[in-house]
């Protein structure tokens, strides 16, 4: 069996239960209890760029 064939069969049963299980942990750290401050606050970011009192003219 050569690497390639190695490689291609970790890839399709392995590999895939692994980034299945990354997919779904990433998924879950979003949701997580504490994480919903966080969340808000960058979901606001963009919204901010006024809040450091600079003003567009360099004033």
């Amino acid at each position: 069996m050569s690497l390639y064939d190695q490689l291609r069969h970790f890839a399709d049963s392995y590999g895939l239960v692994a980034l299945l299980f990354l997919f779904l942990g990433l998924c879950l750290w979003v949701f997580r209890p504490g994480a919903k401050q966080r969340n808000q606050e960058a979901a606001r970011s963009i919204f901010n760029d006024g809040e450091t009192g600079e003003r567009p003219d360099g004033k």
